[in-house]
């Protein structure tokens, strides 16, 4: 069965599904949430014990569960807030197949609650947020094409002392040859006079 949104059709999860990840998996039931006029949740998931990966994922209603009475530091129970926990049932279990698939091994499809969202107003909504987040990714994007030109020329400042720094290494060391040299001509000529007093007595 297909959900009709005012600008595609979008399938109805059941059981045996494939996804590609399970990002692909929340995006379908993102997707169909808003077109039915419910808040997904995202929920529990199972891990594997050896590595920690995630092998399974719930995704749910946003009016899944129920609120729990919290107890104040008095002991008495503090009086609750309005809650959006009305115990909805509706979700879907996707787990990853030996295959490298994810696959809806579970679908419950009833809301035990009106679907008060219209769908035209949680798309505008997704609208708004993806706006956001494609400016964000420019911003990002901008900033780090700015943080590659400043490396780029600290780079190149970086080259230009350095071939300084050797430049001057160089000239240091022919000034310390040519002092050498200097001191052996005066030497030397230190040497001549002395034989020429010498010779003269």
């Amino acid at each position: 069965m297909a959900v009709e949104d005012d600008d595609s059709t979008i399938e109805e999860p059941r059981e045996g599904t494939e996804f590609e990840s399970e990002e692909a998996a929340k995006t379908f039931y993102d997707d169909y949430s808003r077109s039915l006029g419910f808040v997904m949740r995202v929920m529990s998931c199972r891990r594997s014990e050896r590595d920690g990966r995630i092998l399974a994922r719930r995704f749910g209603c946003n009016k899944e569960g129920r609120c729990v009475s919290v107890r104040g530091k008095s002991g008495s129970v503090r009086k609750p807030r309005q809650s959006t926990r009305e115990g909805c049932k509706a979700m879907i279990h996707v787990k990853y197949d030996r295959s490298g698939k994810w696959v809806v091994t579970k679908f419950v499809k009833e809301h035990n609650h009106p679907l008060v969202v219209e769908p035209r107003q949680a798309r505008q909504s997704l609208d708004e947020k993806d706006k956001r987040i494609h400016e964000l990714t420019i911003e990002l994007r901008n900033e780090k094409r700015l943080c590659a030109a400043y490396k780029e020329q600290l780079d190149a400042f970086a080259k230009i002392v350095e071939e300084y720094s050797n430049r001057m290494s160089r000239k240091v060391e022919s000034v310390v040859e040519n002092l050498k040299e200097f001191e052996y001509v005066e030497v030397e000529l230190l040497h001549s006079k002395q034989d020429d007093i010498l010779s003269q007595l």
